[in-house]
């Protein structure tokens, strides 16, 4: 055992009676160990030893709980407090819980917006973006003033006459694939090979060989 270790071992007792009085609440030895290792440096069994002392002594008490022992302060020591007490403390209670779960949502409404300013630009950021869209805008501009000048621009008229000459020629495809369909469908009822060796053998090329499809009339 180291000599910190040691001293601390020493001194277990008036350590573990001070916490038992002013917790005044029950621990096993497992429970005082963890809550006093870090602070203090005591082992386990030196723990376990000051309690075990403490209780022959009459100092603290303990009792057993299936196999475990519990150690609190002797209740003897304490004012006998009467109702009145009792009402002001539990009035107290309400109180500071009230205001415990007010101070806690005054924390969440802070952290939540401090996340939001974490995610939010800073001023130099919106500055540079601010900049970047002025550019963008700029140019969006010009192209539509470009495109305001421009001489070449097509009629309602040319556009209506380029509608009818597309509805004219996909009626004349429709008319010309559907001819060539029947066709083909009469010579291939006498044709021993299949369609598609007949397609192949006369070199005809589909519409679907070229992901070509017919527009909806």
């Amino acid at each position: 055992m180291s000599k910190g270790r040691a001293e601390a071992a020493t001194g277990a007792p008036g350590i573990l009676l001070k916490y038992l009085q002013e917790q005044n609440r029950p621990y096993s030895a497992q429970d005082v160990f963890g809550n006093l290792q870090r602070e203090h440096g005591l082992g386990k069994a030196a723990v376990v030893k000051a309690l075990e002392q403490l209780a022959q002594q009459g100092k603290i008490k303990e009792k057993m709980y299936g196999k475990q022992k519990i150690y609190f302060a002797d209740q003897d020591q304490f004012d006998t407090v009467n109702d009145a007490d009792l009402q002001s403390l539990d009035a107290k209670i309400v109180t500071l819980t009230a205001k415990v779960q007010s101070l806690q949502q005054s924390c969440r409404q802070m952290e939540a917006e401090l996340k939001e300013l974490s995610s939010a630009l800073t001023t130099p950021e919106m500055q540079k973006e601010i900049q970047e869209l002025k550019k963008e805008c700029a140019g969006y501009t010009e192209r539509l003033k470009n495109i305001k000048a421009a001489t070449n621009h097509v009629t309602p008229e040319e556009k209506e006459q380029v509608h009818r000459e597309k509805q004219r020629y996909c009626k004349e495809w429709r008319k010309r694939k559907r001819m060539a369909t029947e066709l083909c469908d009469a010579i291939l009822e006498g044709y021993p090979k299949s369609k598609k060796q007949f397609f192949e053998e006369v070199g005809i090329e589909t519409d679907e060989d070229y992901n070509v499809k017919l527009p909806d009339p």
